[in-house]
């Protein structure tokens, strides 16, 4: 601990006080008990000398004496971290904020803690001592961090994170091997099955590993199991252990051990005794891929086998040969034999619904591997192994799979046969996606820039259709394409569970499959409970008139009375038809949020239907935003909607709305806004308002005004520091005549051009704050206007 008295004396001579509380924080070990109890002028000049360790532990005697540690900190991140955190003006909690950091880069080794003092204290365990404060924690790369946190001298570290973590997030991810992937199990069994995590992330993964997708999303969905299934360095994981415990105390010793395939009641009390290991990974299988298991290009997403370990030492090569034939056949017989065998034991009563139901069931998994079944994992890895080998045996797609429909899907089924979302054989309704015990999923998912394939959206779909606590669902650049018809699969599956709890869903992409609003209906029309919608496309489909067949159209559906409250559509520069945004809007009574982002209008009439549309539909809307959408030819809506009573937040986003307006256009607005007292927040960005416009906009503060104006954005408006410093003069005078009373508090200036004088603009802004809360940036406009002309 000499570090701090170095510092001291580079610094000069110091008071016979701050000596002491040198000395004092070198001997903290011994004298902390008494060091707690020093009254508050003391304890400050203490503080800054403590290592993060000592510093941790004072909170509560800081908080007893009235002091805040924040500063203390802050500093400390400054020094060690030597970045600004964005959003810093923001940060609640400073000590949290600092550990968080500290770990994460700890974890994955970009921060050496000898490299300063406060940090190199032996009672200090940089992880454990951490952990508690770790409420988001992102994983990369070759996922080093999840190894390193499910290594066995992590376990206290683990169990903290499984109180205290909330986000989990997967980053630029790389393939991974066996022994990586068993790691990464045992960290998403803890946290998310066992643990707080509610919100899962995964973005920037432009050539997933399906594998490693698939586990990610199956265990985030709840799917696994308990007891035999799960183990922690050869011994069961011990939170399932107690359930499995409490589970089996409950249970009656005449109580018959359940087999590989559902529905398994035994007659006159015979059944197959299946080993735990087998069962898990055959029912696990089944939950995953539900009733739309695919067979050709990735077999392993049509199952495991459901062959028993208990028999295995006298029926190991009977069932290795069987299972290789059955793998590059995809034929029945191996199966079928043991079926027939195992229906003696049935009575005649059961032998049609048995031999029909668990023959489908198992024929399903018996086209996966026949891996190494003491592999406790081996399910998982080899989901969606590419083996174009096995060929589909047509005899075995049965009658249901004509009736499927994304329309009317049934729970447990929710995949469809049509070009989008076509299955590869199999049957319909067998497996549904019901667990004998189902852990805790998250109720956040978020899918950016990774491709989904359409097996991989059948899993998903698959996942989607019962997990029932998922929230918000968030699907962005996935390259679904026609998929997109799947995951609606799913959608429609999962709201018929009366307990399903989403209410937010985003969709983005680069192309559109269909056009926005047709696929805003079919969305509603599928899950009417949305709270949320946004559908946002960067570019038109060239090939969208072509609709592959069996995918219908939702031009026509009628859609339901919606509890929408939010609606987002970011059109690929389509056409805006009222017509068809009209059903939308009168199903969503309850729409209080409106945006519309890069759409067209056909012709003037076009807007005025929408104005009227909402006036007469949505009475709740208070939020209304266009952006990329040119209304210069529109000024009399404009006026309308800056009149509207109900609308508090107006945005009107690189509109062109100033390009050729007259001063009396201008002139009209701000005289609008004034006597608007509902209006509480005008944005308007990127309009070409230029200097004298700027200033004209004073005037809605005047002290004729009955504006409730809050907030104005003016960014990107070309607006020069001479022309922001006349506004706040301006300004400063109606305040003045108004006796300092005015609401308006927030102000945005981002990508101005105020660096052209930066002595005017700093005057301008320090005048500015004194009266409202000002959001500015360091804008380049001279780099800025470089960068445009080189890619015109």
């Amino acid at each position: 601990m000499a570090a701090p008295r170095d510092a001291m004396s580079a610094e000069g001579p110091r008071s016979l006080q701050a000596l002491s509380a040198a000395a004092v924080s070198r001997s903290m070990a011994a004298l902390e008990p008494d060091v707690w109890a020093l009254p508050g002028h003391l304890l400050r000049g203490l503080l800054p000398l403590l290592s993060v360790f000592r510093l941790e532990r004072a909170e509560a005697a800081a908080r007893r004496a009235g002091l805040s540690t924040q500063p203390i900190w802050r500093k400390l991140w400054d020094d060690v971290m030597k970045t600004r955190p964005p959003n810093s003006e923001n940060i609640p909690c400073w000590r949290k904020k600092f550990f968080e950091t500290f770990f994460s880069n700890v974890l994955h080794g970009v921060l050496d803690v000898s490299s300063d003092w406060r940090l190199n204290d032996h009672h200090f365990s940089p992880l454990l001592h951490s952990s508690p404060h770790v409420s988001q924690l992102t994983l990369c790369n070759m996922l080093q961090g999840a190894v390193e946190l499910a290594a066995e001298h992590n376990q206290k570290v683990l169990e903290n994170l499984a109180g205290s973590l909330r986000i989990l997030k997967f980053q630029h991810l790389l393939s991974s091997d066996h022994s990586i992937r068993r790691s990464l199990v045992l960290l998403l069994h803890r946290l998310i099955h066992h643990g707080s995590v509610s919100h899962v992330s995964m973005c920037a993964w432009p050539v997933p590993d399906t594998v490693l997708l698939v586990l990610i999303l199956s265990m985030s969905a709840g799917f696994w199991r308990s007891g035999n299934a799960l183990t922690y360095h050869s011994s069961p994981c011990g939170l399932c252990r107690e359930e499995g415990d409490a589970q089996s105390q409950k249970s009656t010793p005449e109580q018959p051990e359940k087999g590989c395939c559902s529905e398994r009641e035994w007659s006159d009390g015979e059944h197959q005794k299946e080993s735990p290991r087998a069962l898990e990974k055959a029912d696990m299988q089944a939950e995953v891929n539900g009733p739309v298991a695919g067979t050709g290009q990735n077999t392993a997403l049509s199952g495991l086998n459901c062959c028993s370990l208990e028999n295995q030492a006298c029926e190991e090569a009977n069932i290795k040969v069987c299972c290789d034939h059955t793998s590059r056949q995809g034929g029945s017989s191996c199966f079928s034999e043991q079926l027939s065998h195992r229906s003696v034991l049935r009575k005649s009563r059961r032998r049609i619904k048995s031999a029909v139901g668990k023959k489908r069931r198992c024929l399903r998994r018996s086209r996966g591997l026949c891996a190494d079944l003491d592999d406790l994992y081996d399910f998982v890895f080899t989901v969606a192994r590419e083996d174009s080998s096995v060929s589909i045996d047509q005899n075995t797609i049965t009658e249901g799979e004509n009736a499927d429909n994304w329309t009317s899907s049934s729970t447990g089924s929710p995949c469809c046969s049509h070009a989008g979302c076509k299955r590869r054989g199999g049957s319909t309704g067998i497996f549904s996606l019901k667990a004998a015990h189902r852990f805790r999923s998250v109720s956040t998912l978020e899918l950016f820039s990774i491709p989904l394939t359409g097996d991989t959206c059948r899993t998903l779909s698959n996942l989607l259709s019962s997990w029932v606590s998922l929230e918000n669902l968030v699907l962005s650049y996935n390259g679904l394409g026609a998929n997109i018809f799947c995951i609606l699969s799913g959608l429609r599956a999962l709201s018929q569970h009366s307990d399903c709890c989403l209410r937010v869903l985003r969709v983005s992409d680069v192309f559109s499959h269909m056009p926005c609003m047709e696929l805003v209906r079919c969305i509603l029309s599928v899950f009417p409970r949305l709270h949320t919608l946004s559908v946002s496309f960067d570019l038109k489909n060239q090939l969208e008139g072509n609709r592959p067949e069996g995918n219908p159209s939702c031009s026509d559906t009628e859609i339901p009375e919606c509890c929408l409250e939010q609606l987002e559509i970011r059109f690929p520069r389509e056409p805006l038809h009222t017509a068809f945004l009209l059903p939308v809007l009168k199903a969503s009574k309850s729409l209080q949020q409106l945006s519309l982002d890069s759409a067209t209008l056909p012709s003037s009439l076009e807007l005025g239907f929408l104005l009227q549309a909402l006036k007469e539909c949505n009475p709740n809307l208070k939020k209304l935003s266009f952006h990329d959408v040119n209304l210069a030819d529109h000024q009399k809506e404009v006026l309308l909607l800056l009149q509207d009573p109900m609308l508090q937040e107006i945005t009107f986003s690189f509109c062109r709305l100033f390009e050729s307006c007259t001063a009396e256009f201008l002139s009209e607005i701000i005289n609008t806004v004034k006597r608007n007292s509902s209006l509480k927040s005008l944005k308007l960005p990127g309009n070409r308002l230029g200097n004298h416009r700027l200033v004209a906009l004073a005037d809605i503060f005047s002290e004729d005004s009955s504006s409730s104006l809050c907030q104005l954005d003016v960014s990107s408006n070309c607006i020069k520091p001479d022309g922001l410093l006349e506004f706040t003069k301006k300004l400063e005078g109606y305040i003045q005549q108004r006796g300092g009373k005015i609401q308006f508090t927030h102000l945005r200036l981002f990508q101005n051009w105020l660096d052209q004088d930066a002595e005017t603009a700093q005057e301008a802004l320090r005048r500015l704050r004194a009266v409202c809360s000002v959001v500015n940036d360091s804008w380049d406009s001279s780099q800025a206007f470089a960068d445009y002309i080189s890619v015109m």
